[in-house]
C-alpha cells in the first residue's frame, strides 16, 4: 500500500512526534508498504512565535495539492494540525478523500500556557480539525477518554514503542562527576514541560537537565546548582538514562511521553505526577512512582528494582505500535486513487 504521511513536525526537530513518525515509517517500510512524506523540508518556512525551533510552512496549499495528486496515495495520514496538516485536510475534503489524523500534542494547554487563550476556544478548533477525518489516533486510553468527553468522535488507540536495543541497561558512568543520587530530566526545555516543578525540589544529590528549548537561558541563570547538559543524539541519551538514579517527568500535559519508555528500558525508575501519560505508561507497574508530591515520588522511586523496571519497558515495541497504526488507516477506493493518477498521468 502507498501511504502518505503529512507532518509539520520533522527533522531536525528532536521531539516525541518526530521520533514516533520516524520509527513508524521505518516499520511500515519493513512491512512492505511504500511510505511517502510531506514535511517542512520541502517548503519555505518561518519560525513559530514563542518557539523558533519549530518551523511553519508558508502558504503551502498549492504545493501540497500537487504532491498529493502526484503521489496518488492509497491512504493518507495527517499527523499534525499546522499549515501542512491544514492544507492536506483541505485538499482531502475538497476531493472527497478519506484521511486519518493523530492527536500527538495538547496544543490547547500549550497555547493557554503561553497566551491564556481559553481552552474552550482551542478545543473547539481542534475538534473541528480532527472530526473531519475517518479516525483520530491517540496514544493512551486517558487521552481517548478526555477527547471523547470534549466531543471528539472516531477516536482510536495508537500506542508507542521503544528501541530496547539502543535503550538498555549498561555502564552507568555518564554522570560520575556529580553527587549521587542523580535525578535527571530529558526533553524540551519549555514552559509546557513544567520543568521548574522539578528544579525547585529539595532533593539530595544532584539534578540534571538534558535538552534545549526557549526556557534554557533563564533556567540556567536562576538555577546555577543544576547541571544543564545540552542536546545529544540518541545513543548518548541512553548513557544519561542509564546513569540516572531516577528519571523525573514533571509534565502535566504530555499525551504519552516517549522518554518514560526510554528511561524504563535503561532500567531507570520514573518519578512523575499521576496524570495522563505517566498514568497510562507507568501506572501501578512498579516501574515508577506517581504522586501529587513530586519530591515524594522522586525519593520513593530510588527504592525500585531496576531489573523490574526494564522488564516493564520490554512490553512495548515499535512493530506492535505500527501494526495498530496500519489497522486504523482508511484506504481510499481504487477509483479515487485512479482519478488522482489520471490527473498527473
Amino acid at each position: 500500500m502507498r501511504i502518505l504521511i503529512v507532518t509539520d513536525a520533522w527533522q531536525p526537530q528532536v521531539n516525541g512526534v518526530v521520533r514516533t513518525l520516524t520509527e513508524t515509517c521505518r516499520e511500515l517500510t519493513a512491512f512492505g508498504h511504500q511510505v511517502e512524506m510531506i514535511t517542512p523540508l520541502e517548503f519555505h518556512t518561518l519560525p513559530c512565535p514563542t518557539y523558533p525551533d519549530i518551523r511553519l510552512s508558508i502558504l503551502p496549499y498549492r504545493q501540497v495539492a500537487q504532491r498529493i495528486a502526484a503521489l496518488a496515495p492509497h491512504a493518507i495520514h495527517i499527523a499534525t494540525e499546522g499549515p501542512l496538516g491544514l492544507a492536506a485536510r483541505r485538499y482531502c475534503l475538497r476531493h472527497k478523500l478519506l484521511f486519518t489524523t493523530a492527536y500527538h500534542t495538547r496544543f490547547p494547554e500549550y497555547i493557554a500556557a503561553r497566551t491564556r487563550l481559553p481552552l474552550s476556544i482551542s478545543y473547539a478548533w481542534m475538534r473541528r480539525f480532527h472530526n473531519a477525518g475517518a479516525a483520530t489516533m491517540v496514544p493512551t486510553q486517558s487521552i481517548a477518554d478526555d477527547l471523547r468527553a470534549r466531543g471528539f468522535d472516531k477516536v482510536v488507540l495508537w500506542s508507542r514503542g521503544v528501541d530496547i536495543g539502543m535503550f538498555s541497561p549498561g555502564e552507568r558512568d555518564r554522570l560520575e562527576e556529580s553527587r549521587a543520587p542523580r535525578f535527571v530530566y530529558i526533553g524540551r526545555v519549555a514552559v509546557e514541560k513544567n520543568i521548574e516543578a522539578f528544579l525547585k525540589l529539595d532533593l539530595p544529590g544532584s539534578k540534571w537537565v538534558v535538552g534545549d528549548g526557549p526556557l534554557l537561558s533563564r533556567l540556567q541563570r536562576e538555577y546555577p546548582e543544576v547541571h544543564f547538559a545540552g542536546v545529544f543524539p540518541q545513543p548518548e541519551l541512553a548513557r544519561f538514562y542509564r546513569a540516572a538514579d531516577v528519571f523525573v517527568f514533571p509534565s502535566l500535559t504530555d499525551t504519552f511521553g516517549l522518554v518514560l519508555l526510554e528511561a524504563m528500558a535503561c532500567g531507570t525508575p520514573v518519578a512523575a505526577y499521576p496524570v495522563a501519560g505517566p498514568r497510562d505508561v507507568v501506572g501501578h507497574s512498579g516501574a515508577g512512582v506517581l504522586h501529587d508530591d513530586l519530591r515524594h515520588a522522586c525519593l520513593e522511586a530510588l527504592k525500585l528494582d531496576r531489573e523490574h523496571v526494564r522488564t516493564v519497558a520490554e512490553q512495548y515495541s515499535w512493530a506492535a505500535a505500527t501494526r495498530q497504526f496500519e489497522r486504523h488507516l482508511h484506504p481510499n477506493q481504487p477509483a479515487q486513487v485512479a482519478r488522482l493518477e489520471a490527473q498527473t498521468g
